[in-house]
């Protein structure tokens, strides 16, 4: 090797090498390098702001969130009833029917049609008398008849104080009636020791209590007194003013006030004796008797669906309540004595008589199931009105119904009927097959209805009690 080989310069080698032979290379190299350091600090530093500025955000104190609304509790189930008796309700019996049914612990409805619809219940309106007459008069109130001392001599007063049970046999169709020759005999008595030799020779016919002229209303129909189920109301008249007055049904007269004087001159021997018409005017009393407690005859009515009675109690009724004792009277005393009695929605109903033969009598069903029902579970008038109706199939005028089909709601039954010549009704309360009791109030309805309508209507009745709370409105 020669010398002058051996002193050549060397190049550099490693990374300064590199630097020497590609130096533009490395300078994009290592700019690209600090940038990606710096950003990789600042997304660092970005990452470290953001969470510390996110915790100061988001402390639960500063945090708000909507909250939806809840409940104050969580609603029970709901049970499905599923037992109908819309087959029973729509026989071709029935040319209308509306009523409903009730639950009387709660009086929640379960089966309705028209139940709100003002109608005529029939002689269900008898319920609504006795109650008002249990509330108005009293129950222990019983209604004199006297015999007062004329204002001349030889004339005496006969005084009717509006009970039609006063009785000219001991046979009579009122159980324990006052009797007419009881007064008689008391009054001669007591005429002879204040008018000795002095012989009667007039008797005055007072039946000025109410009205005489005010005694029959035009919407009943005249058969219902030629055949012997509604007399005139006076405030004087005997046996109900019946031709046989040991029987319910018989012929009624034209003049309750006659008849009565006649029967009272026969019982005191006064055989050639005249009648004139008119009000005592003496204060003497002469003899009185009295009828059995308003109580017996509340239940005396209700069972035999007696319209003399009805008509009777109403009317005093509204002589106690400071009325006249006429029967445009009885819309406002009768609902004043029940609503007196406890229920307050009576001011909504139509009364036009006592006994509910009048097709103007407007009451829902819905307001006799609320009859009904507090009748059932209360005290008071209205309790005790309920406690005398007729039960199905063993007491009142309900003894011979609920047979046959119907024959598993007998006894179970506690309601008042009614029939006019265009409807058939029932109201009352049921016990039910499964230990509850229901209120009911069902008026069939068509002009001529017939009389198998009774029939389907403890049918229906039946139905109720089978289903029980199970009972569907469909």
């Amino acid at each position: 090797m020669t010398e002058s080989a051996s002193n050549e310069p060397k190049a550099p080698g490693g990374l300064r090498a590199l630097v020497t032979k590609h130096p533009t290379a490395f300078t994009v190299t290592v700019a690209a390098i600090v940038f990606a350091l710096l950003a990789g600090v600042a997304v660092f530093a970005g990452i470290s702001v953001g969470s510390a500025n996110s915790a100061v955000d988001l402390t639960p104190d500063e945090v708000t969130v909507e909250k939806r609304s809840q409940p104050d509790a969580i609603p029970g189930a709901i049970a499905v009833r599923t037992c109908s008796v819309e087959g029973l309700a729509t026989v071709a019996t029935f040319p209308s029917l509306v009523g409903v049914v009730t639950e009387v612990a709660t009086g929640n409805v379960l089966w309705s049609r028209s139940a709100d619809t003002a109608a005529s219940p029939a002689h269900i309106v008898t319920a609504l008398t006795g109650a008002a007459a249990l509330q108005a008069l009293g129950a222990d109130t019983r209604i004199s008849t006297k015999v007062v001392d004329g204002s001349t001599a030889g004339s005496i007063v006969l005084v009717g104080g509006g009970d039609p049970t006063l009785a000219t046999t001991s046979a009579s169709y009122y159980r324990d009636a006052p009797q007419i020759s009881e007064l008689a005999s008391e009054a001669m008595t007591r005429y002879e020791e204040l008018h000795p030799g002095v012989p009667i020779t007039q008797i005055v016919l007072d039946s000025t209590l109410w009205n005489s002229g005010d005694a029959w209303d035009s919407n009943w129909p005249e058969r219902e007194r030629t055949g012997g189920y509604h007399s005139y109301v006076t405030a004087l008249m005997i046996n109900g003013d019946r031709a046989d007055p040991t029987i319910a049904i018989s012929p009624r007269g034209t003049d309750p006030v006659k008849s009565a004087g006649e029967a009272f001159a026969q019982a005191a021997g006064l055989p050639a004796v005249a009648f004139t018409t008119g009000a005592a005017v003496g204060s003497t009393v002469l003899a009185e008797v009295k009828s059995q407690p308003v109580s017996v005859l509340v239940e005396q009515m209700l069972n035999s669906g007696d319209d003399s009675i009805a008509e009777a109690l109403a009317r005093l009724v509204s002589k106690k309540l400071g009325e006249n004792g006429s029967a445009s009277s009885l819309a406002q005393t009768i609902p004043s004595a029940l609503v007196d009695a406890g229920l307050t929605d009576a001011g909504s109903i139509t009364i036009a008589d006592g006994s509910g033969l009048s097709p103007k009598n407007q009451v829902s069903p819905l307001f006799i199931a609320s009859f009904m029902a507090k009748g059932a579970s209360g005290t008071g008038a209205i309790g005790a009105a309920f406690s005398m109706l007729p039960i199905g199939g063993t007491s009142g005028d309900l003894y011979n119904r609920f047979e046959g089909d119907a024959a598993a709601a007998s006894g179970k039954v506690a309601a008042k009927s009614g029939w006019t010549y265009q409807e058939h009704s029932l109201g009352g309360v049921v016990n039910t097959e499964d230990g509850n009791e229901l209120a009911f109030a069902f008026y069939a309805i068509g002009e001529g209805i017939s009389g198998d309508a009774r029939a389907a209507l403890d049918n229906l009745v039946a139905g109720v009690y089978a289903c029980g709370n199970n009972l569907s409105n469909y």
